[in-house]
Protein backbone atom coordinates (compact mmCIF):
# COMPACT_ATOMS: atom_id res chain seq x y z
CA UNK A 1 0.00 0.00 0.00
CA UNK A 2 1.36 3.41 -0.88
CA UNK A 3 0.29 6.84 0.21
CA UNK A 4 -0.92 7.72 -3.28
CA UNK A 5 -4.57 7.90 -2.24
CA UNK A 6 -3.94 10.91 -0.03
CA UNK A 7 -4.14 13.36 -2.94
CA UNK A 8 -7.54 11.99 -3.92
CA UNK A 9 -9.33 12.82 -0.66
CA UNK A 10 -9.60 15.87 1.56
CA UNK A 11 -9.24 16.30 5.30
CA UNK A 12 -13.04 16.52 5.46
CA UNK A 13 -13.30 13.11 3.78
CA UNK A 14 -11.07 11.57 6.43
CA UNK A 15 -12.88 13.38 9.26
CA UNK A 16 -16.20 11.98 8.02
CA UNK A 17 -14.75 8.45 7.81
CA UNK A 18 -13.36 8.57 11.34
CA UNK A 19 -16.60 9.98 12.74
CA UNK A 20 -18.61 7.29 10.97
CA UNK A 21 -16.26 4.55 12.17
CA UNK A 22 -16.48 5.74 15.79
CA UNK A 23 -20.27 6.06 15.59
CA UNK A 24 -20.66 2.62 14.02
CA UNK A 25 -18.41 1.11 16.70
CA UNK A 26 -20.58 2.64 19.43
CA UNK A 27 -23.71 1.28 17.75
CA UNK A 28 -22.07 -2.16 17.79
CA UNK A 29 -21.55 -1.88 21.56
CA UNK A 30 -17.83 -1.14 21.40
CA UNK A 31 -15.96 1.44 23.46
CA UNK A 32 -13.91 2.33 20.40
CA UNK A 33 -11.60 1.19 17.63
CA UNK A 34 -7.83 0.68 17.68
CA UNK A 35 -6.38 0.88 14.18
CA UNK A 36 -2.84 -0.30 13.44
CA UNK A 37 -0.83 0.38 10.27
CA UNK A 38 -2.49 -1.18 7.24
CA UNK A 39 -5.35 -0.53 4.85
CA UNK A 40 -7.79 0.60 7.57
CA UNK A 41 -5.37 3.27 8.80
CA UNK A 42 -4.78 4.52 5.26
CA UNK A 43 -8.52 4.63 4.56
CA UNK A 44 -9.30 6.47 7.80
CA UNK A 45 -6.43 8.96 7.88
CA UNK A 46 -4.48 8.92 4.62
CA UNK A 47 -1.38 7.96 6.59
CA UNK A 48 1.01 5.17 5.67
CA UNK A 49 3.95 4.81 8.09
CA UNK A 50 7.34 4.86 6.34
CA UNK A 51 7.97 1.36 7.65
CA UNK A 52 6.06 -1.20 9.65
CA UNK A 53 8.23 -1.88 12.71
CA UNK A 54 7.90 -3.07 16.28
CA UNK A 55 7.30 0.54 17.39
CA UNK A 56 3.65 1.15 18.23
CA UNK A 57 1.53 3.22 15.83
CA UNK A 58 -2.16 3.17 16.72
CA UNK A 59 -5.21 5.27 15.87
CA UNK A 60 -7.68 5.47 18.76
CA UNK A 61 -11.28 6.22 17.81
CA UNK A 62 -14.24 6.54 20.18
CA UNK A 63 -17.59 8.26 19.81
CA UNK A 64 -17.62 11.68 21.44
CA UNK A 65 -13.81 11.90 21.59
CA UNK A 66 -11.35 13.49 19.23
CA UNK A 67 -9.37 10.88 17.29
CA UNK A 68 -5.80 10.38 18.49
CA UNK A 69 -2.90 8.86 16.58
CA UNK A 70 -0.21 7.41 18.84
CA UNK A 71 2.98 7.48 16.80
CA UNK A 72 6.74 7.12 17.36
CA UNK A 73 8.39 10.56 17.66
CA UNK A 74 10.80 9.80 14.84
CA UNK A 75 7.84 9.21 12.50
CA UNK A 76 5.68 12.11 13.68
CA UNK A 77 6.90 14.48 10.91
CA UNK A 78 5.65 12.02 8.28
CA UNK A 79 2.34 11.54 10.10
CA UNK A 80 1.82 15.31 10.19
CA UNK A 81 1.97 15.37 6.38
CA UNK A 82 -0.91 12.91 5.97
CA UNK A 83 -4.04 14.28 4.34
CA UNK A 84 -6.14 13.53 7.41
CA UNK A 85 -3.61 14.71 10.02
CA UNK A 86 -5.36 18.03 10.62
CA UNK A 87 -8.48 16.19 11.77
CA UNK A 88 -6.81 14.28 14.62
CA UNK A 89 -4.43 14.73 17.54
CA UNK A 90 -0.93 13.31 17.24
CA UNK A 91 0.51 11.90 20.44
CA UNK A 92 4.11 10.92 19.90
CA UNK A 93 6.35 8.86 22.12
CA UNK A 94 10.12 8.50 22.25
CA UNK A 95 12.26 5.41 22.50
CA UNK A 96 12.71 4.43 26.12
CA UNK A 97 9.19 5.53 27.06
CA UNK A 98 6.21 3.19 27.43
CA UNK A 99 3.80 3.72 24.51
CA UNK A 100 1.25 1.37 26.05
CA UNK A 101 0.91 3.46 29.18
CA UNK A 102 0.33 6.51 26.99
CA UNK A 103 -2.28 4.62 24.98
CA UNK A 104 -3.95 3.20 28.09
CA UNK A 105 -4.79 6.73 29.21
CA UNK A 106 -6.98 7.08 26.11
CA UNK A 107 -8.97 3.91 26.71
CA UNK A 108 -12.01 3.01 28.78
CA UNK A 109 -10.45 0.77 31.42
CA UNK A 110 -13.29 -1.75 31.16
CA UNK A 111 -14.15 -1.25 27.50
CA UNK A 112 -14.38 -3.70 24.64
CA UNK A 113 -12.55 -2.50 21.55
CA UNK A 114 -12.39 -3.45 17.90
CA UNK A 115 -8.78 -3.82 16.82
CA UNK A 116 -7.25 -4.13 13.35
CA UNK A 117 -6.88 -7.69 12.14
CA UNK A 118 -3.25 -7.00 11.24
CA UNK A 119 -2.27 -5.54 14.63
CA UNK A 120 0.78 -7.28 16.03
CA UNK A 121 0.21 -9.74 18.88
CA UNK A 122 3.09 -7.93 20.61
CA UNK A 123 1.00 -4.76 20.80
CA UNK A 124 -2.32 -6.40 21.66
CA UNK A 125 -0.81 -8.38 24.53
CA UNK A 126 0.92 -5.28 25.89
CA UNK A 127 -2.36 -3.32 25.77
CA UNK A 128 -4.15 -6.11 27.61
CA UNK A 129 -1.48 -5.95 30.29
CA UNK A 130 -1.66 -2.14 30.48
CA UNK A 131 -5.48 -2.14 30.63
CA UNK A 132 -6.34 -5.46 32.29
CA UNK A 133 -10.07 -4.75 32.37
CA UNK A 134 -10.28 -4.24 28.60
CA UNK A 135 -11.23 -6.81 25.96
CA UNK A 136 -10.86 -6.94 22.19
CA UNK A 137 -12.45 -8.26 19.03
CA UNK A 138 -11.20 -8.16 15.46
CA UNK A 139 -12.27 -5.11 13.51
CA UNK A 140 -13.44 -7.23 10.59
CA UNK A 141 -15.62 -9.37 12.85
CA UNK A 142 -17.06 -6.35 14.66
CA UNK A 143 -17.50 -4.00 11.70
CA UNK A 144 -17.22 -6.07 8.52
CA UNK A 145 -18.92 -3.42 6.39
CA UNK A 146 -16.79 -0.48 7.56
CA UNK A 147 -15.22 0.10 4.12
CA UNK A 148 -17.77 -1.78 2.01
CA UNK A 149 -19.86 1.11 0.64
CA UNK A 150 -17.79 3.35 -1.63
CA UNK A 151 -18.51 7.03 -2.16
CA UNK A 152 -18.45 8.73 -5.57
CA UNK A 153 -14.72 9.49 -5.45
CA UNK A 154 -13.88 5.93 -4.45
CA UNK A 155 -16.07 4.53 -7.23
CA UNK A 156 -14.22 6.70 -9.71
CA UNK A 157 -10.92 5.20 -8.56
CA UNK A 158 -12.37 1.68 -8.65
CA UNK A 159 -13.62 2.27 -12.19
CA UNK A 160 -10.18 3.49 -13.29
CA UNK A 161 -8.51 0.43 -11.73
CA UNK A 162 -10.94 -1.85 -13.58
CA UNK A 163 -10.24 -0.06 -16.86
CA UNK A 164 -6.50 -0.53 -16.33
CA UNK A 165 -6.99 -4.26 -15.77
CA UNK A 166 -9.12 -4.40 -18.92
CA UNK A 167 -6.40 -2.68 -20.93
CA UNK A 168 -3.96 -5.26 -19.58
CA UNK A 169 -6.16 -8.10 -20.82
CA UNK A 170 -6.55 -6.53 -24.26
CA UNK A 171 -2.77 -6.47 -24.55
CA UNK A 172 -2.05 -9.89 -23.04
CA UNK A 173 -4.36 -11.66 -25.46
CA UNK A 174 -1.99 -10.61 -28.25
CA UNK A 175 1.24 -11.97 -26.74
CA UNK A 176 2.53 -15.45 -27.62
CA UNK A 177 1.36 -18.21 -25.29
CA UNK A 178 2.37 -21.51 -26.92
CA UNK A 179 5.91 -22.55 -26.09
CA UNK A 180 6.32 -20.09 -23.22
CA UNK A 181 6.34 -20.83 -19.51
CA UNK A 182 3.42 -19.72 -17.35
CA UNK A 183 5.81 -17.54 -15.35
CA UNK A 184 6.78 -15.63 -18.49
CA UNK A 185 3.16 -14.74 -19.26
CA UNK A 186 2.66 -13.83 -15.60
CA UNK A 187 5.61 -11.43 -15.88
CA UNK A 188 3.93 -9.87 -18.92
CA UNK A 189 0.77 -9.34 -16.85
CA UNK A 190 2.76 -7.70 -14.07
CA UNK A 191 4.50 -5.39 -16.53
CA UNK A 192 1.26 -4.41 -18.23
CA UNK A 193 -0.60 -3.72 -15.00
CA UNK A 194 2.20 -1.38 -13.99
CA UNK A 195 2.24 0.23 -17.41
CA UNK A 196 -1.43 1.04 -16.97
CA UNK A 197 -0.90 2.67 -13.60
CA UNK A 198 -0.85 -0.01 -10.91
CA UNK A 199 1.61 0.77 -8.14
CA UNK A 200 1.09 -2.67 -6.61
CA UNK A 201 0.46 -6.03 -8.30
CA UNK A 202 -1.09 -8.56 -5.92
CA UNK A 203 -1.44 -11.62 -8.16
CA UNK A 204 -0.87 -12.78 -11.73
CA UNK A 205 -2.33 -16.26 -12.01
CA UNK A 206 -1.54 -18.06 -15.27
CA UNK A 207 -2.92 -21.61 -14.97
CA UNK A 208 -2.54 -23.68 -18.14
CA UNK A 209 -3.96 -27.07 -19.01
CA UNK A 210 -4.40 -29.26 -15.91
CA UNK A 211 -3.08 -26.43 -13.70
CA UNK A 212 -6.29 -24.57 -14.49
CA UNK A 213 -8.16 -26.95 -12.18
CA UNK A 214 -6.38 -25.27 -9.22
CA UNK A 215 -8.11 -21.90 -8.66
CA UNK A 216 -5.07 -20.39 -6.89
CA UNK A 217 -2.34 -21.98 -8.98
CA UNK A 218 0.99 -20.16 -8.78
CA UNK A 219 2.40 -19.54 -12.25
CA UNK A 220 5.36 -21.86 -12.70
CA UNK A 221 7.69 -23.50 -15.19
CA UNK A 222 5.07 -25.47 -17.09
CA UNK A 223 5.37 -24.75 -20.80
CA UNK A 224 2.04 -23.74 -22.29
CA UNK A 225 1.06 -25.96 -25.21
CA UNK A 226 -1.30 -25.68 -28.14
CA UNK A 227 -4.64 -27.11 -27.08
CA UNK A 228 -4.38 -25.71 -23.53
CA UNK A 229 -7.11 -23.83 -21.76
CA UNK A 230 -5.44 -21.04 -19.73
CA UNK A 231 -7.02 -19.27 -16.77
CA UNK A 232 -5.76 -15.70 -16.30
CA UNK A 233 -6.54 -13.97 -13.00
CA UNK A 234 -4.73 -10.74 -12.17
CA UNK A 235 -5.03 -7.52 -10.23
CA UNK A 236 -3.61 -5.15 -7.67
CA UNK A 237 -3.86 -1.53 -6.59
CA UNK A 238 -4.04 1.55 -8.80
CA UNK A 239 -4.04 4.85 -6.90
CA UNK A 240 -4.76 2.84 -3.78
CA UNK A 241 -7.86 0.99 -5.07
CA UNK A 242 -8.16 -2.56 -6.29
CA UNK A 243 -8.59 -4.35 -9.57
CA UNK A 244 -9.25 -8.07 -10.02
CA UNK A 245 -10.40 -9.78 -13.21
CA UNK A 246 -10.30 -13.27 -14.67
CA UNK A 247 -10.63 -14.43 -18.24
CA UNK A 248 -10.03 -17.88 -19.68
CA UNK A 249 -8.33 -18.14 -23.04
CA UNK A 250 -7.54 -21.10 -25.29
CA UNK A 251 -4.34 -21.73 -27.23
CA UNK A 252 -5.59 -22.66 -30.69
CA UNK A 253 -9.01 -24.15 -31.39
CA UNK A 254 -10.87 -25.62 -28.39
CA UNK A 255 -12.79 -28.87 -28.30
CA UNK A 256 -16.57 -28.92 -28.17
CA UNK A 257 -16.43 -29.85 -24.49
CA UNK A 258 -14.11 -26.96 -23.68
CA UNK A 259 -16.43 -24.54 -25.44
CA UNK A 260 -19.43 -25.99 -23.63
CA UNK A 261 -17.81 -25.67 -20.19
CA UNK A 262 -16.75 -22.10 -20.96
CA UNK A 263 -20.28 -21.26 -22.11
CA UNK A 264 -21.72 -22.64 -18.86
CA UNK A 265 -19.36 -20.50 -16.76
CA UNK A 266 -20.16 -17.45 -18.88
CA UNK A 267 -23.88 -18.02 -18.36
CA UNK A 268 -23.31 -18.50 -14.63
CA UNK A 269 -21.34 -15.26 -14.43
CA UNK A 270 -24.14 -13.44 -16.23
CA UNK A 271 -26.72 -14.93 -13.86
CA UNK A 272 -24.69 -13.80 -10.85
CA UNK A 273 -24.42 -10.30 -12.28
CA UNK A 274 -28.15 -10.11 -12.97
CA UNK A 275 -28.85 -11.05 -9.34
CA UNK A 276 -27.11 -7.86 -8.17
CA UNK A 277 -29.58 -5.26 -6.93
CA UNK A 278 -30.13 -3.22 -3.77
CA UNK A 279 -31.80 -5.25 -1.05
CA UNK A 280 -30.79 -8.63 -2.44
CA UNK A 281 -28.77 -10.80 -0.10
CA UNK A 282 -25.11 -11.50 -0.83
CA UNK A 283 -25.96 -15.20 -0.98
CA UNK A 284 -28.45 -14.52 -3.79
CA UNK A 285 -25.53 -13.74 -6.12
CA UNK A 286 -23.86 -17.03 -5.20
CA UNK A 287 -27.09 -18.97 -5.59
CA UNK A 288 -27.83 -17.53 -9.03
CA UNK A 289 -24.39 -18.35 -10.42
CA UNK A 290 -24.16 -21.74 -8.73
CA UNK A 291 -27.58 -22.84 -9.97
CA UNK A 292 -26.49 -22.52 -13.61
CA UNK A 293 -23.42 -24.68 -13.04
CA UNK A 294 -25.31 -27.24 -10.94
CA UNK A 295 -28.12 -27.53 -13.49
CA UNK A 296 -25.52 -28.25 -16.18
CA UNK A 297 -24.17 -31.15 -14.11
CA UNK A 298 -20.93 -29.53 -12.93
CA UNK A 299 -21.96 -28.43 -9.43
CA UNK A 300 -19.29 -30.47 -7.64
CA UNK A 301 -16.61 -28.73 -9.71
CA UNK A 302 -17.48 -25.20 -8.58
CA UNK A 303 -15.37 -25.26 -5.42
CA UNK A 304 -15.22 -21.68 -4.11
CA UNK A 305 -17.48 -18.76 -3.25
CA UNK A 306 -18.83 -16.67 -6.10
CA UNK A 307 -17.26 -13.41 -4.98
CA UNK A 308 -15.46 -11.18 -2.50
CA UNK A 309 -15.48 -7.49 -1.73
CA UNK A 310 -12.75 -5.20 -3.03
CA UNK A 311 -11.59 -1.69 -2.29
CA UNK A 312 -8.34 -0.55 -0.67
CA UNK A 313 -7.51 -4.25 -0.51
CA UNK A 314 -8.19 -6.77 -3.26
CA UNK A 315 -10.07 -9.13 -0.90
CA UNK A 316 -12.38 -7.81 1.83
CA UNK A 317 -16.01 -8.12 2.98
CA UNK A 318 -18.69 -8.62 1.80
CA UNK A 319 -18.51 -12.18 0.46
CA UNK A 320 -20.90 -13.69 -2.06
CA UNK A 321 -21.44 -17.06 -0.44
CA UNK A 322 -24.29 -19.23 0.84
CA UNK A 323 -25.25 -18.19 4.35
CA UNK A 324 -24.32 -14.52 3.94
CA UNK A 325 -27.68 -12.81 4.33
CA UNK A 326 -26.32 -9.27 4.46
CA UNK A 327 -28.16 -7.01 2.00
CA UNK A 328 -26.48 -5.41 -0.99
CA UNK A 329 -26.28 -1.61 -0.80
CA UNK A 330 -25.51 0.90 -3.58
CA UNK A 331 -21.78 1.58 -3.60
CA UNK A 332 -20.69 -1.92 -2.59
CA UNK A 333 -18.05 -3.39 -4.91
CA UNK A 334 -17.30 -7.10 -5.25
CA UNK A 335 -16.29 -9.80 -7.69
CA UNK A 336 -18.61 -12.18 -9.50
CA UNK A 337 -16.36 -15.08 -10.47
CA UNK A 338 -17.87 -18.53 -10.90
CA UNK A 339 -15.71 -21.34 -12.20
CA UNK A 340 -15.57 -25.00 -13.16
CA UNK A 341 -12.44 -27.00 -12.32
CA UNK A 342 -11.98 -30.48 -13.78
CA UNK A 343 -9.10 -32.22 -11.95
CA UNK A 344 -6.22 -33.28 -14.18
CA UNK A 345 -7.80 -31.65 -17.23
CA UNK A 346 -8.58 -27.93 -17.25
CA UNK A 347 -10.43 -25.12 -15.53
CA UNK A 348 -12.50 -22.08 -16.50
CA UNK A 349 -13.14 -18.91 -14.50
CA UNK A 350 -14.70 -15.62 -15.60
CA UNK A 351 -14.60 -12.65 -13.22
CA UNK A 352 -15.74 -9.06 -13.22
CA UNK A 353 -15.79 -6.52 -10.43
CA UNK A 354 -19.34 -5.24 -10.02
CA UNK A 355 -20.69 -2.27 -8.08
CA UNK A 356 -24.25 -2.06 -6.80
CA UNK A 357 -26.24 0.82 -8.29
CA UNK A 358 -29.61 2.30 -7.31
CA UNK A 359 -31.45 -0.16 -9.54
CA UNK A 360 -29.10 -3.06 -10.21
CA UNK A 361 -25.39 -3.48 -10.85
CA UNK A 362 -22.64 -2.06 -13.05
CA UNK A 363 -19.63 -3.99 -14.28
CA UNK A 364 -16.22 -2.38 -13.73
CA UNK A 365 -14.70 -4.85 -16.19
CA UNK A 366 -16.03 -4.75 -19.71
CA UNK A 367 -13.73 -6.92 -21.82
CA UNK A 368 -15.33 -9.74 -23.79
CA UNK A 369 -16.45 -12.72 -21.77
CA UNK A 370 -16.48 -14.95 -24.85
CA UNK A 371 -13.76 -17.60 -25.16
CA UNK A 372 -10.71 -15.82 -26.61
CA UNK A 373 -8.35 -17.76 -28.91
CA UNK A 374 -4.65 -17.00 -28.44
CA UNK A 375 -1.57 -18.26 -30.19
Amino acid sequence: MTGSTAASFTADDYRARMERAARTAAEAGLAGLLVAPGPDLVWLTGYTPPAVTERLTLLVLAAGQDPVLVVPALEAPDAQKAAGASTLTLRDWTDGKDPYAATAALLDSSGRFGISDNAWALHLLALQQAVPGSSYTSLTEALPMLRAVKDAAELELMTAAGAAADATFEDIRNVPFAGRREAEVAADLDRLLRRYGHEQVDFTIVASGPNGANPHHEAGDRVIERGDMVVLDFGGLKDGYGSDTSRTVHVGEPTDEERRVHDIVREAQEAGFRAVRPGAACQDVDRAARAVIADAGYGEYFIHRTGHGIGVTTHEPPYMIEGEERSLVPGMCFSVEPGIYLPGRFGVRIEDIVTVTEDGGRRLNTTSRELVIVE
